[in-house]
């Protein structure tokens, strides 16, 4: 039993996982604080799962998908960039608008795809393993993600995304053009969102218009947790340390349900997580000062029984 709810943990920290690298270009390499994320997951969920049951290749139903998620970042961009609107105004104004799109794309609520042909039925006719079919998939799909992430960061495009967040006084003194990074930026992160939402829907076999509520918190509990797990400046390890931070917050929600808790009670966990891995530096510092002063005034006590 064990087993198998560690296999589902994983694969579904995998799926996360493209989430947490989405909130992660953002969040810390644009210092932009976007909200998006809640539209663009369930956007990308809705999109696929609309194509696939009007007979689109799942793949192509999955890029496109991904595809619309690049749009709304996008739009996000030029609402911020364009009309001067601040980027947390903006992200929660594409959204609120994104509920109601989402809700036109798929007609109603709630899609099943329980007999559908998904990603994960296409691959499972080519010999692979059913047991391990999804968690074979998506390990080879967020490698290839993250390994095309790295080495687009590496690009001078991708310098020039990094310089932005860092300074873009510098940038603009160099002739760049912040707002077309910037937007380019928030385009790339969103599109990784949507991807996680396609693949979602298809895993869990269903796509619903509220299934974006809580995802900054999930993406951002995975970036921190991923970011004290694995303390790095490269980004080849950062973008990893996310990947890990995802896995580790859902095995941690797993340990919760499994304890007891109500799935009602999920959001505390994820607060409690969140709290706990933003504090530990300071719970660190804190406990190393509070054992070098023990260790000051053993020594002055040793020193004053000697004298």
């Amino acid at each position: 039993m064990w087993l198998n709810i560690l296999q589902g943990t994983i694969e579904q920290g995998l799926i996360f996982g493209l989430l947490a690298m989405g909130v992660y270009l953002p969040f810390r390499i644009l210092d932009f604080s976007d909200l998006t994320v809640e539209g663009s997951f369930p956007l990308g969920a809705a999109v696929s799962a609309v194509l696939i049951i009007n007979g689109m290749n799942p793949f192509l139903a999955t890029f496109i998908a991904m595809l619309t998620g690049v749009v709304a970042g996008m739009i996000t961009g030029i609402i911020n960039t364009k009309l001067k609107i601040t980027g947390l105004l903006a992200g929660i104004l594409t959204m609120t608008s994104l509920y109601s799109i989402n809700l036109r794309i798929m007609g109603r609520s709630n899609i099943p795809l329980l007999r559908e042909t998904t990603i994960l039925t296409v691959i499972k006719g080519w010999g692979l393993p059913e047991r391990y079919l999804a968690l074979i998939v998506f390990t080879l799909i967020v490698l290839l993600v993250k390994l095309l992430l790295d080495y687009f960061l590496y690009t001078e495009i991708g310098m020039a995304l990094r310089a932005t967040g860092d300074s873009p006084v510098m940038i603009e003194s160099l002739g760049g053009n912040t707002d077309h990074i910037k937007i380019l930026g928030l385009g790339l992160a969103n599109g990784l969102v949507a991807l996680s939402g396609a693949l979602a829907c298809q895993y869990q076999g269903f796509a619903d218009v509220g299934m974006g509520i809580g995802m900054i918190v999930i993406g951002l509990a995975s970036v921190i947790i991923g970011e004290v797990v694995i303390r790095t400046s490269k980004i080849c390890f950062a973008t990893f340390g996310v990947i890990i931070g995802s896995i580790i917050y859902r095995l941690a929600i797993a340990i919760a349900l499994q304890l007891g808790f109500a799935p009602t009670d999920l959001k505390i966990v994820t607060a409690i997580l969140v709290i706990l891995a933003l504090g530990a530096p300071s719970l660190r510092t804190f406990m190393i000062q509070d054992e070098f002063a023990e260790r000051l005034m053993e020594r002055s006590a040793s020193d004053a029984q000697t004298n």
